[in-house]
Order: C-alpha cells, then sequence, then structure tokens
C-alpha cells in the first residue's frame, strides 16, 4: 500500500507547510493551519479511462478563431441580479453566492430556477435539504413547480454523471459545504473537500456550458468559509447581506469576470420570496416628517448606478475619559481621521465628545465620497443645527483641508435632482458645465468653503 501524503493549508490564504504550525506566515492569521490528504496523482491514461463521457481533449487556438457568438448572455428573470452579474449570466460560468444563514440564498436561488425552467433545462441538485423540503418552500412561494428538476445528493462525482444524462442549461449546487469527492479521503467541509469539490464542479461547468451557482456559507466574521482558492478558480462572487430584522437584502458582486465588481442588487423579502426593489435610493431615505440635527443625505457610487443614502450622526458630551468612536456602515479609522482633520482646519473640537455615526438602512459604505457628508452631519450634531431638508452632499476630504473630486459627479447631482433635492455641495471640480434644472449646486474647495456655506 503507498503511504499516505499529507499537508497543511492556510483556510485563509491556501498556503501549505510541511507540517502544523500556529500561525500563516503569509496572511499572519492564527488558527487557520489544518491538515488534508493528498490524493496520488493519476498517469495520463488512468485519466482518461476514468474520465466523464463526452470529455474531449484540450487543443490549441488562436485568438481569432474562437466564436463569441456561441455563449450569448441570457436573463435570470431578476433585473437586479442580471445587474450584479454584469447583464445576465454567461454558459459555462461558475457563480458563487454567500451569506448568512437566514439571508435568502436557497430562496432566491429557487425563485430563479424555477422561472428558467419554463423556458430551459434546469437542475437543483440539494445537500442539505430533502426532496419534500424544497417541494414545500417552492409551494410557499406559489412557483411554478412543473419542469424544475430536483436531486438530493453530495457526491460531486454521481452529480455530474447524472448532469450529464440531463444536460441541464443551469445547474445550482446547495451548498458546496456537503459535497465530497469519493477520492480526497477527508470529512465533507473541510479544506481539501471545498477546494477539490468547487475545482471539479468549474471544471464540469466550463468543458459542457453549463451556467453553475454555487451556494458557500460564510464565518462568524462575515467571509465566505473555507479556502480563499474557492473564490479564486469561480468566475463571480456575490454576497447576499441582511440583518434579521430587515426586510430588505443586498447582493453584492465581490468579483465578476464578465462584468462590474461591487455592483448592487436590492431585493425586499416577503411572504412569496425576495422581490426586486427598482428605486434603491427611496428605501434608504428617511421616512420621517420631522427633520432632525445631524441627518443629511449623500449620494454614494455602487457599481454602475448612483444610491441616494441617509447618514446620521450623533454627538454628545462624554463622560469617559476616552470619548467613543462608533462608526455602523462606514470605516472606524476613517471616522478618526475626519475628527482630526475637522479639528485642524475646521476649528472645531471634538475631543471631549463621543461620536456615533450610522448609514441609515444598513448600507456599507466604502468609498470616500460620504466625507464631506459626514462631516457636515456632525457639525449639524454638534451645534445642534437642521440642516436643510432638500441638501445632499458630497466629496472626499483630504488631509490638507481641500475637498477632491469624486467619479462620475453629474450623474450624481442628477440622480439627487430626480428624487427632489434643490440645493448640492459637491467639489469645486464637481460643478457641472450647464445648469441643472431644478437643483443649485454649490461647488467648495476646502473645508471653510463647505462651512460658510451651511
Amino acid at each position: 500500500m503507498a503511504k499516505r501524503k499529507t499537508a497543511f493549508v492556510c483556510s485563509d490564504c491556501g498556503s501549505e507547510y510541511p507540517r502544523w504550525q500556529g500561525q500563516c506566515n503569509d496572511c499572519q492569521a492564527w488558527n487557520t493551519i489544518s491538515e488534508f490528504v493528498v490524493s496520488p496523482a493519476k498517469s495520463g491514461a488512468e485519466r482518461n479511462l476514468r474520465g466523464f463521457a463526452g470529455q474531449t481533449l484540450a487543443k490549441v487556438e488562436t485568438l481569432d478563431s474562437i466564436d463569441l457568438q456561441a455563449l450569448p448572455r441570457f436573463s435570470a428573470g431578476f433585473k437586479e441580479l442580471d445587474r450584479v452579474l454584469g447583464g445576465g449570466i454567461v454558459p459555462g460560468s461558475a457563480i458563487l453566492i454567500g451569506g448568512s444563514p437566514g439571508a435568502g440564498k436557497s430562496t432566491l436561488l429557487l425563485q430563479v430556477m424555477c422561472l428558467l425552467a419554463q423556458k430551459r433545462s434546469t437542475l437543483y441538485v440539494t445537500g442539505e435539504e430533502s426532496l419534500q423540503q424544497v417541494a414545500m418552500r417552492a409551494q410557499r412561494l406559489a412557483l411554478p413547480n412543473d419542469k424544475l428538476k430536483l436531486l438530493a445528493e453530495t457526491n460531486v462525482e454521481t452529480i455530474c454523471e447524472l448532469a450529464l444524462e440531463h444536460k441541464p442549461d443551469i445547474m445550482v449546487i446547495d451548498s458546496i459545504q456537503v459535497m465530497h469527492l469519493a477520492d480526497v479521503q477527508s470529512a465533507p467541509g473541510s479544506v481539501s473537500q471545498v477546494r477539490e469539490s468547487a475545482a471539479f464542479l468549474t471544471r464540469f461547468a466550463k468543458q459542457h456550458h453549463i451556467a453553475m451557482f454555487i451556494v458557500g456559507h460564510v464565518t462568524k466574521e462575515g467571509s465566505l468559509a473555507g479556502p480563499k482558492v474557492l473564490e479564486h478558480c469561480i468566475d463571480c462572487s456575490m454576497m447576499l447581506e441582511g440583518e434579521s430584522d430587515s426586510r430588505y437584502r443586498t447582493l453584492r458582486g465581490n468579483k465578476n469576470r464578465f462584468g462590474a465588481v461591487n455592483e448592487l442588487g436590492v431585493f425586499a423579502m416577503t411572504d412569496k420570496g425576495l422581490r426586486e426593489v427598482s428605486n434603491p435610493s427611496a428605501i434608504f431615505l428617511s421616512q420621517s416628517e420631522t427633520q432632525s440635527p445631524g441627518s443629511i443625505v449623500m449620494v454614494v457610487w455602487e457599481g454602475t448606478r448612483p444610491l441616494l443614502v441617509e447618514i446620521q450622526a450623533l454627538v454628545d458630551y462624554s463622560q469617559m475619559a476616552n470619548p467613543r468612536r462608533v462608526a455602523v456602515g462606514l470605516e472606524q479609522n476613517r471616522l478618526a481621521m475626519l475628527l482630526a482633520i475637522l479639528h485642524r482646519h475646521g476649528n472645531v473640537q471634538m475631543n471631549d465628545q463621543d461620536v456615533f455615526v450610522n448609514v441609515v438602512g444598513g448600507v456599507k459604505i466604502s468609498e470616500t465620497s460620504a466625507d464631506l457628508a459626514l462631516l457636515l452631519a456632525m457639525i449639524s450634531s454638534f451645534r445642534d443645527a437642521l440642516l436643510e431638508k432638500e441638501l445632499i452632499a458630497f466629496g472626499e476630504v483630504g488631509l490638507a483641508g481641500e475637498i477632491r473630486p469624486v467619479p462620475n459627479g453629474m450623474e450624481r447631482i442628477q440622480e439627487a435632482a430626480k428624487h427632489g433635492f434643490k440645493k448640492a455641495i459637491v467639489p469645486k471640480a464637481n460643478m457641472p458645465k450647464q445648469p441643472i434644472n431644478g437643483i443649485e449646486v454649490i461647488g467648495v474647495a476646502r473645508l471653510s468653503d463647505a462651512l460658510e456655506a451651511l
């Protein structure tokens, strides 16, 4: 009997080591290195004998000889999902969708598959639920269930063999953490099983031009569970986010080989499943009739469209030696940097104040265009002064107190005017060349100019 070979792999970055150690040298993570069994390499003849029927050998081709018309995109039935995917589903693509338990991953994919089954051949593979559970969910959501094919299986080889018989155009694997390969001698969900199963399914999807959705779980930190190689081998990675007490879900693209990244799709969870939201800006704006200090609307850019989001700030006298700085939906370090800029260039000192910042609707803002709106909201709360209800602001604030321009300034202003805003404070470099009907645009070059504009 051949000696069993083992390797030690970091589940965060995929680095391999000859023996176990507590910390990964590459990503500096602790307790992420685990042991897995390395399958013996097979000879070329053995691989050919054990290959699937219809599998052809690879051949070298020139770039101009590749037929692009053979792989047209097709719609998933949801415009918001098509937006995140870059315009639709590409045949032969592997799409990974992750999210916390109860976010609605299985519900969304079941809705998509039931709609696509009316026009195309589909196969829904469930490894965590029984066929009766999937059928009960489809009945509860009042979905057409006469043409969708279901399979309850966790063995990857068996799934691919059955898929070759039925020849589906779209497949769903729910989920990758319960799938396993017979050749890999470790438990389902381990680093080796997740990596090898995902690589096997991805190769199968590309060889037979099958669009494949793969469901992945997330860790308690909110990142996809399993090795980092899982995100590298697939074509598109999406995260379905949403709090348990909120009816809205956001689908964000983290990686996309066929479209723009950081694209955002918004859905509403109802008793009949997920429904897409055609005007996301409306749900993130305040619904209260009374205006309060510390609240302002900003325009952020998500993927390929502008989004109006309300930001709130609360500045209060601190009873503690070290005042608290809490940011929900924004980066904590950027809040501390903006407070230093406000002190140095705005002559506003908040060293003895607690500062709490929140982005309404649970949206996470990563771009720097929220700097100016955040500063204005903090000053409004600190001075207990109301800001105009029909005012919007956006712009990046530099360390020298200058207001830097942001991309797509014209589109942001037009989106604000479309929603009825009458006044905008923007970087001077983002001033439109022609006046925009219905909105007054004020260009500012420094933080002092923005304070005077209030």
